[in-house]
């Protein structure tokens, strides 16, 4: 299978300029480029696809720059509906090393290029950049671009200092084939239009051919909802936004109408190892075997495997069939961190606790849910109504469950 046949199959292409994505990606040895704006300080999952798409690409031995906008970041790609709020430069250029660090850890082994776009953008002039790089655009051509044409037809409008970002990005390429030779720019279907006008800039000035690929943004199936934070439900890469576990738990959720285009996308495992978990999974979709594999694997790359196995063996004490007692002391300091609990001081029989931790609403409810078998404390089955449980009786923390999916950490003063 060819490299551009597997990408394909991966899901990482949407569009492409050009005749072909074998023409971009299976011959020659490119130089691509990628730009992600410091708008927060973390890369959060809806940008993480671009980063899988790039670690494939250097992989298979194409040059990468990674282009984090301090530049742009201070005026702000237009959004759809509203003008972005200006961020202070030293907030834009704490967040353009954080997330250069991100990304140097993700991407690194491989022949990576770092670079800043404030390096030039702050160099040139007015009356030469106007001059020199404006004029090759109308403003016909501007108006057509979706986020434009959305903001010049709302009550808010779009001011000249948003409307003018195509053209900075645009310079980007062009300083980028200049300097380094660039000859592809990769990015979110939502960067089409800003892609393309650097492919038209460095063909009017150039006069060389360039090339642009864009990704399609990931959303999930049954939700509708695309990852990002501007949908409220961000997944963030850095460990003090989102812990290792709730990242796990994250990838964990995955539907199951998702999860396959996600270990696609999101994991190195090869296309034929899918496939055999697909047709698993398909045979029990119970055994959620697909999105075990899919947690495990983006935990492993993000926060190493030592923190995917604290999740995984925390995760299945929670909702598997680990026995809680087994969990280390690190483990257990993951689940106070992450789980529902409550705090006992003394003893409390367990009518009480049930109520106590929400998982009944009244001491009539949780004798019914007992009588039902439905409790369990620390994987045993409760069926005394009068059970007494202190520390001396369960020690210092305890898991009660009421299900499988309901659960709350006791821990007892």
């Amino acid at each position: 299978m060819k490299f551009s046949e597997e990408l394909q199959e991966r899901g990482f292409v949407n569009q492409i300029s050009g005749e072909s994505l074998s023409e971009i990606v299976d011959g020659q040895k490119r130089v691509i480029y990628h730009g992600i704006d410091p708008t927060a300080d973390s890369a959060h999952a809806g940008n993480f696809v671009v980063w899988m798409l790039l670690r494939h690409l250097a992989d298979k031995g194409h040059k990468i720059i990674f282009l984090v906008g301090g530049g742009t970041g201070m005026i702000g790609d237009p959004k759809p509906d509203v003008e972005r709020s200006l961020s202070a430069p030293n907030e834009v250029r704490a967040r353009v090393e954080k997330l250069s660090v991100q990304a140097e850890k993700l991407l690194g082994g491989n022949e990576i290029m770092f670079v800043n776009n404030y390096d030039w953008l702050s160099k040139i002039d007015l009356i030469t950049f106007l001059r020199d790089i404006g004029k090759h655009f109308t403003i016909n051509e501007l108006i057509k671009k979706e986020a434009i044409a959305n903001r010049l037809g709302s009550e808010s409008g779009i001011s000249y200092t948003e409307f003018a970002y195509p053209l900075l990005q645009a310079f980007d390429y062009l300083t980028l084939c200049r300097e380094h030779g660039c000859d592809v720019q990769v990015g979110g279907s939502d960067q089409w239009g800003n892609i393309i006008a650097g492919v038209d800039l460095v063909r009017r000035v150039e006069h060389k051919s360039v090339f642009a690929l864009t990704v399609p943004l990931i959303i999930d199936k049954v939700t509708g909802k695309k990852f990002g934070k501007s949908e409220g439900n961000a997944v963030w890469l850095d460990a003090e936004k989102t812990s290792p576990y709730q990242f796990y738990q994250f990838w964990f959720n995955a539907s199951d109408e998702s999860v396959i285009d996600y270990l696609k996308l999101f994991t190195f495992l090869s296309l034929e190892t899918i496939l055999e978990i697909q047709k698993e999974f398909t045979a029990n979709p119970g055994s959620r075997s697909a999105q075990k594999t899919l947690a495990y694997e983006v935990t492993t790359f993000v926060h190493g495997k030592e923190e995917a196995e604290t999740a995984t063996h925390v995760s299945e004490s929670l909702f598997g069939e680990t026995p809680f007692t087994s969990l280390s002391p690190k483990e257990i300091g993951v689940l106070k961190q992450n789980a529902p609990g409550v705090s006992i001081k003394g003893s409390t029989d367990v009518l009480e606790l049930l109520v106590r931790t929400e998982l009944a609403s009244s001491k009539r409810e949780a004798r019914t849910f007992i009588e039902g078998g439905a409790i369990h404390i620390n994987g045993q089955k409760i069926e005394d109504f009068a059970m007494v449980l202190s520390k001396e009786t369960f020690g210092e923390v305890a898991l009660i469950k009421r299900g499988k999916k309901m659960i709350s950490l006791v821990s007892f003063e």
